[in-house]
């Protein structure tokens, strides 16, 4: 029976890699414990077995993306709310010299966690919020 090797380029397409053609001969040799590098010659098991690894591989791929875009958009907000508190964004020494300080975060920006960007963001919001608040009452007097 003639196989149809869609499967197998759809998830080659997706893998991360510059050359498509040396990461298919790579696959190809792993899973057939060296015998051929030829897609053809593969029996049903092992490229059953190769496509669900690559499947897994993929899926790992796409949980890294989500994962990267999260700190990316927690990175953006925490920078929005230091340019709020008159922090100069543009300025990544300043910037880093504002989060090292202990009652900030203690580190360097760059280096924070998901989790610590959104203490950072909290901090940020209750400086603002003091801030506000030191307004309101210097104007009572």
């Amino acid at each position: 029976m003639k196989r149809n090797y869609a499967r197998f380029y759809t998830l080659l397409n997706r893998m991360p890699t510059s050359d498509k053609e040396e990461l298919k001969v790579e696959l190809v040799r792993q899973y057939t414990n060296g015998r051929t590098t030829s897609l053809k010659e593969l029996t049903d098991k092992e490229y059953d077995a190769m496509c669900d690894g690559m499947q897994r591989q993929v899926g790992g791929y796409k949980a890294r993306e989500i994962a990267r875009e999260e700190l990316r958009r927690k990175r953006s907000a925490a920078l929005l709310l230091l340019q709020k508190n008159g922090i100069d964004t543009t300025d990544w020494n300043r910037v880093n010299a504002y989060c090292k300080n202990p009652r900030i975060s203690g580190k360097e920006f760059g280096k924070l966690t998901v989790e610590e960007l959104e203490l950072l963001c909290i901090k940020l919001r209750l400086i603002m919020r003091k801030n506000d608040k030191n307004k309101d009452y210097s104007q009572l007097n």
